[in-house]
């Protein structure tokens, strides 16, 4: 996973944030796949999709060809819980 970690900071990074976004690793399948969360501007972009699959996919299987894909997790995370409860409780 830390080589995957790398990829991901080396060549997706630098391209996410220059959108205001990132991506967070989140596993790597023992059935060969590699799951990643979009953070940022780039969880709640329409382009989302296409971005795991031209960038993020293209940048993961040229290091590792013998993964089979790469899957879109999408879940709310700590911050953005913490953040809505402070709003809430502001009533």
């Amino acid at each position: 996973m830390e080589k995957m970690q790398k990829v991901i900071k080396g060549k997706v990074h630098s391209v996410l944030s220059a959108h205001n976004g990132d991506i967070a690793l989140t596993e790597v399948t023992s059935d060969g796949f590699v799951k990643v969360r979009l953070t940022g501007a780039c969880a709640t972009c329409p382009s989302a999709q296409q971005t795991m699959s031209e960038v993020i996919e293209a940048a993961v299987k040229e290091a590792y060809p013998e993964l089979k894909g790469v899957i879109l997790v999408h879940q709310v995370s700590n911050e953005l819980i913490h953040q809505a409860l402070k709003i809430l409780r502001k009533r």
